[in-house]
């Protein structure tokens, strides 16, 4: 999952290791997230959009930029039928 943690992290000016210690978790737990190697728990993803005065969906990043060509084409899945 993308997210917007390290650059988050970086307007606050802490490192991997000050957020670490935020959040209670180990500087390599808040690498791995920045990476999107994992994903946060629910909890833990209430405690990032808590600590950077956000919402859960101004740190996760779910899904970006959708082609027209691929949300026409989950349109024509979802109802079966097609456009023109």
């Amino acid at each position: 999952m993308k997210n917007r943690l390290k650059e988050l992290r970086e307007l606050r000016r802490w490192s991997q290791s000050d957020l670490a210690r935020e959040l209670g978790v180990s500087r390599q737990a808040v690498h791995g997230l920045e990476s999107g190697k994992f994903d946060p728990s629910l909890n833990m993803a209430f405690k990032l959009a808590s600590l950077f005065n956000a919402t859960i969906e101004d740190v996760l990043i779910y899904e970006t930029h959708i082609s027209m060509k691929t949300l026409v084409g989950r349109v024509k899945n979802l109802f079966g039928f097609e456009f023109g």
